[in-house]
């Protein structure tokens, strides 16, 4: 299955599939796992890019060990919302992606993904530079994923028909 969007991707999942976040890096993949319930991202791991069928192998390993129905993966756009050089890699890698384990995907806007992870990295978990260096890509997925699945999530609770407030017969509290 090709690129999609949110919903459609949802819709194709089966139930207690995960989605997969990867932030694209030119020396590394920074990988993220949702739960079942498509609810929260986690960080996988980072794997150490050593070409592109060495890559997708790996990858494909995950997908199978975590059960895995698709990908949100993350676009580097620039700051005025252009496409550049680095987005034609992260979509040229999504195409040869969908070639070798064909499961859908989305495109995520990752404009800002690095620097909130590492600022949450050095303010938060007050972690050294050697250790954020470590996990900032898997991180960044993780931060990817997450924007993703409560977009999912936001649209799911848009979608559902409102539920009374309350049960009695004089109708909902306050009136």
């Amino acid at each position: 299955m090709p690129e999609t969007d949110l919903p459609s991707l949802a819709a194709a999942l089966s139930p207690g599939m995960r989605l997969m976040g990867i932030d694209h890096g030119t020396k590394t993949l920074g990988l993220a796992l949702s739960d079942p319930s498509r609810l929260v991202a986690t960080p996988l791991e980072t794997l150490a890019r050593r070409g592109l069928k060495r890559d997708l192998a790996a990858l494909d390993e995950r997908v199978r060990a975590h059960e895995v129905g698709g990908f949100v993966i993350g676009l580097p756009v620039s700051m005025d919302g252009r496409e550049g050089p680095r987005c034609q890699s992260v979509r040229q890698f999504a195409r040869d992606l969908i070639a070798a384990i064909d499961w859908p995907l989305v495109f995520w806007d990752e404009r800002w993904s690095t620097m909130a992870v590492e600022r949450m990295l050095i303010e938060e978990a007050d972690l050294s530079r050697r250790r954020r260096a470590q996990v900032i890509d898997r991180a960044a997925a993780a931060y990817i994923l997450q924007g993703a699945l409560d977009a999912l999530g936001h649209a799911a609770r848009r979608a559902r028909p409102p539920t009374p407030a309350s049960d009695t017969p004089e109708g909902p509290a306050g009136t």
